[in-house]
């Protein structure tokens, strides 16, 4: 994916979208995807955002960390208020790129309905969703995409019950104009794939998963670490469908030639959130990864 690599700390433009400050925790991985996927987008964009993380890390009038016109919408309206945003910019003659940004809450539960529409219209925007895994500006509580075994506020015990929805696969049974997978701890492949998705004419879903230092139990120095080992081990894979066609890509594409990835365990031990598993559970969800990339292996085959 050569196209995909081309941008590096060298060749990265200095400019900066956002003021200096924010009131982000501290090792917030979505304070890393806003400023680089800022400078992706450039200075022409609109932003859609409902009630998230995002909106306090911006700040609300007349305080704003960001250099962008943003429009703060309810939590079940944003592709819809993103479609509206853009019909508006259209008539206009404007190329105004309109960009919905939610968390996995106002994505996979609260906002679904909205984006299933958007995407089955084709709307002509971007939708972006940092995936933290959980309700984490109320105080985390579990949502859909909150991994099994996951403890939470409202799972406090043994953990969340269910499997995590699997967002991106959903939104491809939409057949978007393009769908990416994102790390925050790999944020210019996120945003060289912004880039990609800005010259694509219709709906293009970039989901990233977004550690949260406070939500996640873990230490605010090893967000990067800990969003890295995510995909390192497997658990977490980038790729992007671009014609119906999906591929692996960055650091994902190069494990392909691994025989073994780094064990799943290793991941979740930094991770108080997994406190709650067995060792059963955890064999389990290594047996998972390891049939899915095994899978991987022979549908990517390598000559």
């Amino acid at each position: 994916m050569n196209e995909l690599a081309r941008t590096n700390v060298l060749n990265l433009t200095t400019e900066e979208f956002i003021h200096p400050g924010n009131r982000a925790c501290t090792g917030c991985g979505l304070s890393i995807l806003y400023r680089i996927g800022l400078k992706a987008l450039g200075r022409d964009c609109i932003f859609v955002v409902p009630p998230s993380c995002l909106t306090v890390m911006q700040g609300l009038y007349p305080i704003a960390a960001t250099q962008m016109p943003v429009l703060n919408c309810t939590f079940a309206s944003t592709a819809a208020i993103a479609s509206g945003v853009r019909a508006a910019v259209k008539r206009l003659g404007r190329q105004t790129q309109v960009v919905a940004w939610a968390g996995d809450g106002g994505t996979a539960d609260i906002g679904i309905q909205a984006l299933s529409g958007a995407l089955e219209r084709g709307e002509d925007i971007i939708y972006i969703c940092y995936d933290n895994e959980a309700y984490m500006n109320t105080g985390v509580q579990r949502s859909g995409t909150t991994p099994q075994g996951s403890l939470t506020t409202n799972t406090p015990f043994s953990g969340k019950n269910e499997q995590g929805k699997n967002v991106p696969a959903i939104v491809a049974a939409h057949n978007p104009a393009y769908l990416a997978t994102c790390s925050a701890s790999f944020p210019l492949d996120f945003h060289d794939k912004l880039l990609k998705a800005k010259q694509i004419k219709g709906l293009k879903y970039i989901h990233i998963q977004t550690p949260c230092p406070p939500g996640w139990g873990i230490e605010e120095h090893k967000t990067v670490a800990v969003g890295r080992l995510a995909v390192e081990c497997g658990l977490f894979d980038l790729y992007e469908i671009d014609n119906g066609q999906m591929r692996l890509t960055g650091p994902s594409l190069k494990q392909l030639k691994q025989e073994k990835l780094r064990p799943v365990d290793e991941y979740l031990q930094l991770q108080a959130r997994y406190k709650a598993l067995d060792a059963d559970q955890v064999a389990a969800l290594q047996q998972q990864v390891d049939r899915k990339w095994a899978g991987y292996r022979q549908e990517f085959a390598l000559g």
